[in-house]
């Protein structure tokens, strides 16, 4: 081999090596970068914690086999989702919430937790709904959310509400959070050119109180049990709800 042909060699050598090193850290920024994104992945029912969920996912499709409506499909490149993960589009085709819920069956890993006994407990995100572009907060009436809601009634509930210029009701739809299974049927069903009820992350939309407020009118919170009168506070006879009556007359002395 001459001079001239042991440099042109050395010199591809190089450049495919710059290459590929070129392409490997282009690859490792692309997963990086869905692995910050992975948050807003609408997940199958039944989905660990994210993080737990994701070490557990071994990427085998076999939930998206198994699903009866084609609604999972395995994230590709470029959906700001980490590749190979299963995930649905609830605009596009939302979860139908099989009673047998035949995708935690199908996981071989629980990254689907098998501790999902009804699929009205499946929490894989909360509908929030825009205001300003629903037709029934606008006056028109709607209710498409509401009616197509497989937890009808807990999930979605419509208020009235009265008009400014008219005698007539409002009937709005209000999404509740603990009934909400994040299905996407609303969001797939909502006649909007763009959905004006859609399908998040709870972590996005959802505050916290803080228990260090009293509600006076719950007793299932730490601060509020210390308010609670105990056994001692009744006489011989007498109910807690007694207790309670006694107790509110004494205060409003």
């Amino acid at each position: 081999m001459t001079n001239t042909s042991r440099r042109q060699f050395f010199t591809r050598v190089t450049q495919g090596a710059a290459v590929a090193a070129t392409g490997g850290l282009a690859w490792f920024y692309l997963l990086n970068e869905q692995s910050h994104a992975s948050a807003w992945a609408i997940r199958p029912p039944g989905g660990e914690a994210i993080d737990e969920f994701y070490a557990k996912c071994i990427k085998c499709g076999k939930c998206v086999d198994a699903c009866p409506f084609d609604t999972l499909k395995l994230a590709s490149a470029g959906v700001n989702i980490p590749i190979g993960t299963p995930y649905f589009v609830p605009r596009e085709i939302p979860c139908y919430m099989c009673l047998d819920i035949p995708c935690q069956e199908a996981c071989p890993t629980g990254a689907i937790s098998s501790n999902l006994e009804d699929i009205n407990d499946a929490r894989m995100g909360l509908a929030t709904i825009d205001i300003e572009n629903c037709l029934s907060w606008q006056g028109l009436r709607c209710e498409i959310c509401h009616r197509e809601c497989p937890v009808q009634n807990k999930a979605i509930t419509i208020e009235h509400h009265p008009r400014r210029l008219s005698k007539h009701a409002m009937f709005v739809p209000i999404v509740h959070g603990d009934h909400c299974t994040g299905c996407g049927v609303c969001e797939k069903a909502c006649p909007t050119e763009k959905a004006a009820i859609r399908v998040v992350k709870p972590e996005y939309v959802q505050g916290k109180i803080g228990e260090h407020y009293r509600l006076g009118w719950k007793t299932d919170t730490p601060i509020t049990q210390e308010f609670t009168p105990s056994q001692s506070t009744t006489s011989p006879g007498q109910s807690t709800e007694q207790a309670l009556d006694y107790l509110n007359q004494d205060s409003s002395l």
